[in-house]
Order: C-alpha cells, then sequence, then structure tokens
C-alpha cells in the first residue's frame, strides 16, 4: 500500500491548486482505484478522506454521481458514506440513504431528525429497516412517509411503532388499509386498527384477512361449550351476586375498587357480572376473557375502563390456574399493559360491543345468560 499511499498524499495535494475539471478528473481516478482493490479499513478509510476532500469541491451533479457508485459498494468508506448521507441535496443523499449498506442504525436515525421529508422518504425505501428507524420515522414523517414504510415489508416496527401508526391512520384510509394488510401486524394491534377503521376499510381488510377476522370474532363470541364443562350450570349463588352486583351498579356503587375487592376474594360470578356492567359486554365474553390462557383481551378491558395494575393484576391472579403467575410471566404482562393506549383501548371495546351484537345471541352460554345493560 506504499505506493496508494504516496499516491493519495500527492492528489490530497492536488486538491490544493487542481482546477475544477482536474479535481473531478482525480475524483472518478481515485473512486476507481478504491473500487478495484482489496484494501484494508484503514486502508479504505484513508480513500474516503481524500474522495471527501475532492467531493467539497463538486458540483451536485458529480457528487450524485459519486453516490450512485458508492451506494452500491459493500465496502465504501463510512467516513464519505455519511457525508454523502446528510448531503442537503436529496439527489446526493438519496442513493446512499436507498441503497448504501454501510449506513448503521443509529445514523439514519441522526438523518431522520435532522434532514427534512426527502431524505425520511429515501430511508423508506431501503431493503430492511430497524425498529428503532421506523420509530422515528414514523413519528416525524409526513404521511406519504408513513404510507411508504408501511408500505414496505423488509420494514420491522415495534409496538410503539404500530400503534403510532394507528393514530396516523384515523381519517386515511390508504394508510389503514396499507397496515392491515401487513403480514407481521400483531393481533391486538390489527384489532384496535379494525376498530378505528371506516366500514368500507374494515369491509375490505374482512376480505384480505378473513383469518385474522375470525380470530377477534373467536375472542369476542366463542361458543361457551369449555366454560359450560368446566363452570357448570347455574348455580343459586350466581343469582344472589348478580342481584347483589346490579343493585351496587344502578345505585352508582360499582368501579374499580369494588372489581378489586371481589377479584381479591376470588369471586368469580361478581367479578364477571361486574365487568359485564361496566364494559356492557355478555357475561360469557367476560368469563373468556378473565379465564382464558391468552389475556390480550382482559388487559385492554382493564385498560378501557382505565383500571390501575394492581386491579389488573387481582384479575390476571383470579384466572390463572391454583392463582398462581411466575414473577417473570408477571413482569413482561405489566409491560405490556404499560404499553396499552387507554382511548384506542376503548376504541377496541366499542369493537367487541359491535360485533358481539352483531353476531346474535344464539352463541350464549346457558350458564350465564347475557346481561341486559341500561
Amino acid at each position: 500500500m506504499t505506493t496508494e499511499k504516496s499516491f493519495l498524499r500527492d492528489l490530497d495535494e492536488a486538491v490544493q491548486r487542481g482546477t475544477d475539471e482536474s479535481r473531478t478528473r482525480a475524483l472518478w481516478h481515485t473512486t476507481d482505484l478504491m473500487i478495484a482493490g482489496r484494501y484494508s479499513e484503514d486502508e479504505i478509510w484513508t480513500f474516503g478522506e481524500v474522495i471527501g476532500r475532492l467531493a467539497d469541491e463538486i458540483e451536485i451533479a458529480a457528487r450524485a454521481q459519486l453516490a450512485k457508485r458508492l451506494a452500491k459498494f459493500d465496502k465504501a468508506p463510512v467516513n464519505i458514506i455519511h457525508k454523502l448521507a446528510f448531503d442537503d441535496s436529496i439527489e446526493v443523499a438519496g442513493p446512499i440513504l436507498r441503497e448504501s449498506k454501510r449506513l448503521e442504525a443509529y445514523a439514519l436515525v441522526a438523518n431522520v431528525c435532522t434532514k427534512d421529508q426527502s431524505h425520511m422518504l429515501a430511508i423508506t425505501q431501503r431493503e430492511t429497516i430497524e425498529e428503532s428507524v421506523t420509530d422515528v420515522l414514523v413519528t416525524r414523517g409526513n404521511q406519504e412517509v408513513v404510507k411508504s414504510v408501511a408500505n414496505n415489508d423488509g420494514a420491522r416496527f415495534s409496538d410503539f411503532g404500530f400503534l403510532h401508526m394507528i393514530k396516523r391512520a384515523e381519517g386515511d384510509s390508504i394508510l389503514a388499509e396499507q397496515l392491515g394488510l401487513r403480514k407481521d401486524i400483531p393481533r391486538h394491534v390489527f384489532q384496535q386498527l379494525i376498530a378505528k377503521a371506516t366500514d368500507d376499510v374494515r369491509k375490505r381488510l374482512e376480505r384480505e384477512r378473513p383469518s385474522m377476522i375470525n380470530q377477534i370474532q373467536t375472542s369476542v363470541s366463542d361458543v361457551a361449550g369449555e366454560l359450560q364443562s368446566k363452570l357448570g350450570p347455574v348455580s343459586r349463588s350466581y343469582f344472589v351476586a348478580k342481584r347483589v352486583v346490579t343493585t351496587q351498579h344502578r345505585q352508582g356503587n360499582l368501579n374499580e375498587n369494588s372489581i378489586s375487592v371481589y377479584a381479591r376474594s376470588h369471586k368469580l360470578d361478581e367479578v364477571t357480572i361486574g365487568l359485564s356492567l361496566l364494559c356492557a359486554l355478555p357475561g360469557d365474553v367476560i368469563e373468556r376473557a378473565v379465564l382464558d390462557k391468552n389475556r390480550e383481551m382482559l388487559l385492554i378491558l382493564a385498560k378501557a375502563l382505565d383500571f390501575s395494575w394492581a386491579t389488573t393484576m387481582s384479575l390476571l391472579f383470579l384466572g390463572a390456574k391454583d392463582h398462581r403467575i411466575t414473577a417473570k410471566d408477571l413482569k413482561d404482562t405489566e409491560t405490556e399493559y404499560g404499553r396499552l393506549n387507554a382511548a384506542t383501548s376503548r376504541s377496541v371495546l366499542k369493537f367487541y360491543q359491535s360485533r358481539k351484537n352483531a353476531g346474535g345471541t344464539d352463541s350464549e352460554p346457558k350458564r350465564q345468560p347475557a346481561l341486559a345493560v341500561h
């Protein structure tokens, strides 16, 4: 590399006294030499220093051409790649932001936070995009940016990213449909999207994602044969509980504290009836939410009612086998509960109510007739 280093030193000196034409020739000669050779990372960095000096002295069109060449070069100097990616001209930055594999996630996040919407749009067109990058794209990008990243199958989203896009999709049927068609959208996020979607979008998604819709329908209005076999026929104690809790509700005294006390006392009937009244959902739906191993629906209902974690935890223990939950599972569930948004959870609750009403009452369990909620 001695010869090359000597060449680069001479070239660097020539930058100071050369003409625009000679600098441009030197740029392409240096770039060709670097791409054709086999150099170490340190040597590549040295090339980058010289190319960067030359790039500062050339016009936008030449820098854009340089960016196109280096964007496809997997060993391109990181220093010059960063310089080009942060160029104010999207003609220069675009190819790097769209294609270069030498841009780390932190650099892409910094680019989103400091450059304009055209730079963000270029980033959304990358082959793959990490969650840390999509998180800032969906919060800082305009609707065009958000739609573009939602339409990118190689983009990965955190729960935060998905939930933020649901907010952005309100009133934007195209974005709502793009989100609903993503194969990686979590079921609980899909539920929230459906709850907020327009009728037209909901119908299209029901046609395109029937399996997902059926899963939601199953969780909302499942035939209660399993519950019936576990819990048996309606007992006298159930009717007593129904009378007490209904009276409590009529008098305006049924609240979070009441539910918490019932749950901590392991009074399943009272909890089921109470939540049924507060959520305006039939008892079988509430029973399934409390007893199902999948805690998703119970968490959404608790968040929709704005229950504290302490109350929600008492409900979880009530429905758990032998009223026991491991410390790890409890911690993970607490984290999941903290991520839920109360407003969107209330929208999901309305969706549960509409699906149940649309389904009629044929699937109501004999053990617990649907409660009339006024």
